[in-house]
């Protein structure tokens, strides 16, 4: 399937001189995916929610602010007739919700990650929760503050939390969206001398207040389909997931992404590798991240990788010029998900780091496997005596 026929013209553009406050009210009243920037009716880059509403550019500067060349997250170019499949696997390696459409090299329309979702929808009855979702999900306590929020999201490159009450129970989800929503409004309602010490006070709200509650679920054996049209509908990112009998536990978080990136790996014979953000790779290539992934898969036979997820992130900070990376190194594997993350400046180095620690963690739960398979050899024979 290609994306000819889900592709769409149905978007909004704005120029590049346009000003930053009307952009911001365009997904106030609406909610676009992302906008189009044009520079006199060329195509100059796109523009996300997450982009605008987390950006400290003034609402009198213009958008060509926003969209001047970024090593993080550059958005691809994809052909009309581009096959969905590689199209999903472009927008997640570019961390990306919308991507412009190219007809015989001039724009033609965008498409979305809910418009490959809604296409291929059907197929999704295939896949169950449990096959595509992230567990040992990262959480926050109702009196953790926002800032704390924030540095768990940055540092684990994640979009959503779930939020524990006293028992450990789960009581609301805080996203991105949130927190970026509640600093505009803060800013909105304050004048410039308000401000002075505002942003360490807003740090310190606890998520309690600016949290989503009731939460949203689903469970492990709910089918990838009943999981993606329950997203659609409440115009939701992810679901938390919790056991079949007890929705106030959390267990793991299930996304959009997710999904997209099974549709990369469902029917292919060997092992498929994404990377997000892979513009970051400098002296370091994106054959050479597969190539020592699969190094380490093929050491370990009996645990078979199904996939691989490869991220990068880029700190402030730097060395001569090099960033400081994080990256994190995730398999899904026959007996669960195994992970590795490291720093390091530059990617190659962060990622030299990631991989050792991957392979030091694919030993241990070798190894703790190994141990379950001999206990369950001896009791065996012991009940044979």
């Amino acid at each position: 399937m290609n994306i000819s026929d889900i592709a769409t013209q149905d978007y909004i553009e704005v120029d590049v001189g346009t000003r930053m406050g009307k952009v911001r009210s365009t997904f106030d009243n609406g909610n676009p995916k992302g906008i189009i920037v044009t520079d006199d009716g060329e195509y100059e880059g796109v523009i996300s929610e997450r982009e605008v509403l987390q950006s400290h550019v003034e609402d009198d500067a213009k958008v060509a602010a926003l969209i001047k060349p970024s090593r993080s997250s550059p958005v691809p170019r994809v052909d009309r007739d581009e096959d969905v499949r590689e199209t999903a696997r472009m927008l997640i390696e570019s961390n990306a919700k919308v991507a412009p459409v190219f007809e015989h090299g001039d724009l033609w329309g965008v498409i979305s990650d809910d418009a490959i979702l809604e296409a291929v929808i059907d197929n999704l009855d295939t896949l169950t929760v449990e096959d595509v979702y992230s567990d040992d999900p990262v959480t926050l306590e109702e009196d953790d503050g926002i800032g704390r929020a924030i540095n768990q999201l940055r540092e684990h490159g994640i979009s959503r939390l779930p939020v524990l009450n006293e028992n450990g129970y789960l009581s609301g989800v805080v996203t991105t969206h949130d927190i970026a929503d509640f600093v505009i409004r803060k800013n909105q309602s304050t004048t410039t001398g308000d401000r002075v010490g505002d942003s360490q006070r807003m740090l310190d709200v606890p998520v309690y207040d600016i949290m989503n509650s009731p939460v949203e679920t689903t469970t492990l054996s709910t089918t990838a389909k009943e999981a993606v049209e329950q997203m659609l509908e409440l115009d939701y990112a992810g679901l938390m997931v919790t056991p079949e009998d007890d929705d106030r536990v959390v267990i793991g978080v299930v996304t959009k992404t997710d999904v997209l990136r099974a549709l990369t790996f469902t029917e292919e014979e060997h092992m498929d590798v994404q990377i997000t953000n892979i513009s970051m790779l400098d002296t370091i290539s994106r054959e050479s991240v597969v190539e020592s992934i699969q190094d380490v898969a093929d050491k370990y036979q009996d645990m078979q990788v199904m996939h691989a997820h490869v991220r990068f992130k880029e700190h402030q900070e730097k060395l001569r010029g090099t960033p400081l990376i994080h990256c994190q190194i995730r398999l899904r594997t026959n007996k669960g998900q195994v992970a590795g993350t490291g720093e390091g400046y530059g990617a190659e180095n962060a990622f030299r780091v990631a991989i050792d620690k991957l392979e030091r963690n694919v030993l241990e739960v070798k190894g703790v496997t190994s141990d379950e398979e001999y206990r369950g050899q001896l009791l065996r024979k012991l009940n044979e005596l």
